[in-house]
Formats: C-alpha cells, sequence, structure tokens
C-alpha cells in the first residue's frame, strides 16, 4: 500500500539507466526537458554527492520565475537519486520543506529503464496541494520529455 503522501509516477522508457541519470544530474540536460511548456528552465546547477546543493529555477510564460534549491541525500550512479527542499544548500534548512525526490532507475536490458519517480511530501495535505496543481499530467509531460532527450544521447 503506498503512504498517502507519496505521489508516485512510473514509466518504462526506451533509453538506459545511464541515459537517464543523465538528463537528471547534468544542468545543460536538465534545462532541455525538466518542466512542460510553456515553463523553461533558464538555469540549473547541480552538486551531484550526498550533502550537494542542486538548484533548478523554472520560468513562467510571464517571466516569472520560480527556485527550486534543494540537497541531494543518496547518490548512486545511473541507478538511484534522492534529493529534498528540506534543505537549501550545505544541511542548512528551508524555510518550508515541501517534498523529499526518490528517483529509480531500473535495468530492464535491451537499453529500455524502468523510471520512477516517487515525491513523497512532509504532510498530506502536501501531497494533495501538489495534486491538485497537476503533478500528473504536469510530470507526464516532463517524463515524455526526458524520454524524448535521453533516446538522444
Amino acid at each position: 500500500m503506498n503512504d498517502p503522501r507519496d505521489l508516485i509516477l512510473t514509466r518504462d522508457i526506451a533509453a538506459t539507466p545511464a541515459q537517464l541519470y543523465r538528463c537528471w544530474t547534468e544542468p545543460a540536460l536538465i534545462c532541455r526537458w525538466f518542466c512542460p511548456p510553456p515553463w523553461t528552465v533558464p538555469h540549473a546547477e547541480t552538486d551531484v554527492r550526498p550533502g550537494g546543493a542542486i538548484l533548478i529555477t523554472m520560468r513562467g510564460p510571464d517571466g516569472q520565475e520560480m527556485a527550486n534549491p534543494g540537497v541531494y541525500l543518496e547518490v548512486v550512479p545511473n541507478r538511484r537519486l534522492v534529493s529534498t527542499d528540506a534543505y537549501v544548500r550545505a544541511w542548512e534548512p528551508s524555510e518550508k520543506p515541501f517534498m523529499t525526490l526518490v528517483l529509480t532507475f531500473d535495468d530492464l536490458g535491451d537499453g529500455r529503464t524502468r523510471y520512477t519517480a516517487v515525491a513523497r511530501h512532509w504532510t498530506v495535505a502536501d501531497c494533495e496541494a501538489h495534486e491538485a496543481m497537476g503533478f500528473h499530467a504536469g510530470w507526464g509531460i516532463a517524463t515524455d520529455q526526458l524520454a524524448s532527450l535521453a533516446a538522444t544521447l
């Protein structure tokens, strides 16, 4: 049974775990797929190691920017990434933690990967708010973009 604080997206993708991992860890690649249009990612930074900071800045169609700082908790190259917005950098707590993201890249062989993204929220209310913001549609579109980009690497 799933935790009521979790939103989960699972997809079998025609790309290797290494290709998907690169898309999640290389700033230039993150900028190409991370959010659904008309939103864009003008800036991304990654320090891919436990305790390393991540910052992804999204820009809306009217120019507003939304910075998404966080910290990596676990890094297993080509297999698993865990990050959280509970910290903004170097174990500095954020003002309002929202979620921990658990990504797994399970090799299915033949150049295919079972990709799972678990957005684990601090509260059920946060989870419900994220779902109401369009988690499934938005993350689905972003995952389509991720799959398309990864297949070209």
